[in-house]
């Protein structure tokens, strides 16, 4: 179903969860072409911050005089079905969307829209190919995941026909939306308390291609994607490790202990050398998504280089947070067992006296249907830390706890609480350790406990 025709007219718009990451981008642009927007939300942080500075009016905490004089009200898929604020929008008749309908209306709304979808990598990419292209001149919009330090935010208002976001995959959001290119990471099985199977996670991507109206960006190495796209009848261009994509890296160089240069190559042709101060070899994957749709819309291979070198990475994505007495305090997003293997990989390869792996496994269905690799990917570190299992949306019909996860690697320990792991990080770190925490919940928390706590004891 087509929404487009649900902003014709409407002069105001509220945001029910206005401060979430991605809902603060959305309001951004809207605000932009000048509609009169309001929200709410229960917690202060600095996106909430950015749309006070705009002048719109923002309300703390949900209740049903909110929406006066609203036209129409987005929501979060966080908001309850009883909040307040969308039941009396209901009862009042006003039209209600939730953001991922929001997201589709309003990138159909620029000529050159890019979403950039995949298991993994998502929100780097989105931020790389923002920062290239923003740093190039092309002064695109974007709708990024998590906050760039390029750019202060995770939201950007560009004045070109080009926009840039993430299209997640999960309950199969990223269906609507109609891009003019899309970019496909990777297809792995993930979120299968929803998918239930690969197979039908390739078929949403398989989906999620046919609506794209312009160019496929794919990477050629990963057989998921190329199964997903294999009878899509559209312009495709390949990225890869292979000779035989049309982008490809070659001459892999180690620096500081990891894959971070290389040659970026175009059909037998050098383009660039691409030195990332991010580390691993996924981030190389990343970085030739990010290059190969550059280079499509124009970018030179000197821009796509010298950008490509600047960016340092984004929040919650192998984020280093400090060095206290010399122990690395880090965070990461990673909470599926590729995401894992892929970041310890990169992290044991950096010089690392011992690397210590906090995670706080995300979800009970996760847990329990990707127990073996979990534990496969938790015994890359010297030393895995098990916090208790963060519910999300569950309960635990799967009998299935951090303790489970614990018998199957040899070099862990099962913690429940933040209070506990970090009380053990500061009785065993030493100096030249990484404390990397990882997860898709609120592990950073404890991830600035142990920052805190270690900064106490210099």
């Amino acid at each position: 179903m087509n929404y487009d025709h649900l902003i014709d007219g409407i002069k105001r718009i509220h945001f029910i969860g206005i401060g979430g990451s991605g809902m603060c981008p959305l309001a951004e642009i809207l605000h932009s072409e000048g509609f009169e927007l309001s929200g709410s939300d229960c917690a202060e942080g600095d996106t909430l911050q950015r749309i006070k500075d705009y002048g719109i009016p923002v309300y703390m905490g949900h209740r049903a005089e909110n929406i006066e004089g609203a036209q129409l009200v987005v929501y979060t898929a966080a908001v309850k079905k009883d909040n307040p604020e969308l039941v009396a929008a209901k009862e009042q008749g006003i039209p209600c969307i939730e953001r991922s309908i929001m997201l589709g209306i309003v990138t159909r709304r620029y000529n050159r829209s890019i979403a950039v979808s995949g298991t993994h990598g998502k929100t780097t990419t989105t931020a790389m190919l923002s920062q290239v292209l923003i740093a190039s001149g092309f002064d695109p919009s974007a709708i990024i995941g998590g906050k760039l330090p390029f750019i202060g935010g995770n939201g950007y208002v560009g004045q070109s026909d080009i926009i840039v976001c993430e299209a997640c995959e999960y309950v199969d959001t990223f269906l609507e939306l109609t891009p003019y290119i899309s970019i496909i990471l990777n297809v792995d099985a993930d979120h299968l308390d929803y998918f239930g199977t690969l197979d039908n996670i390739k078929k949403s991507f398989n989906k999620f291609a046919k609506q794209t109206t312009g160019l496929l960006v794919i990477n050629g190495d990963d057989k998921n994607v190329l199964d997903s796209v294999k009878d899509v009848e559209l312009q495709k261009i390949s990225f890869g490790f292979d000779s035989k994509n049309d982008y490809y890296a070659e001459n892999l160089r180690v620096t500081k202990g990891a894959y971070e240069k290389f040659d970026f190559m175009h059909k037998g042709e050098k383009l660039c050398e691409i030195e990332l101060i991010v580390p691993g070899k996924h981030n190389i994957y990343n970085a030739l998504a990010c290059a190969s749709t550059a280079h499509y819309l124009g970018a030179s291979p000197k821009e796509i280089s010298e950008n490509l070198h600047k960016f340092s990475g984004v929040h919650r994505r192998f984020e280093i947070l400090g060095h206290p007495q010399g122990i690395t305090v880090a965070d990461d997003f990673a909470h599926h067992p590729t995401e894992l293997t892929a970041t310890l990989t990169a992290a044991k390869s950096m010089g690392f006296k011992k690397v210590w792996a906090v995670f706080q496994p995300h979800t009970y269905s996760r847990t329990a249907m990707l127990l073996d690799d979990f534990a496969k990917a938790l015994s890359i570190p010297d030393v895995a830390i098990i916090s208790e299992i963060l519910a999300v949306r569950e309960t635990n019909t799967y009998d299935i706890y951090n303790t489970d996860l614990g018998k199957k690697v040899e070099n862990s320990v099962c913690i429940d609480t933040f209070e506990d792991i970090t009380k053990y990080i500061c009785e065993n770190a030493k100096e030249g350790d990484l404390v990397l925490t990882m997860g898709g919940g609120n592990v950073y928390v404890c991830a600035n406990m142990i920052l805190k706590a270690l900064s106490k004891e210099e």
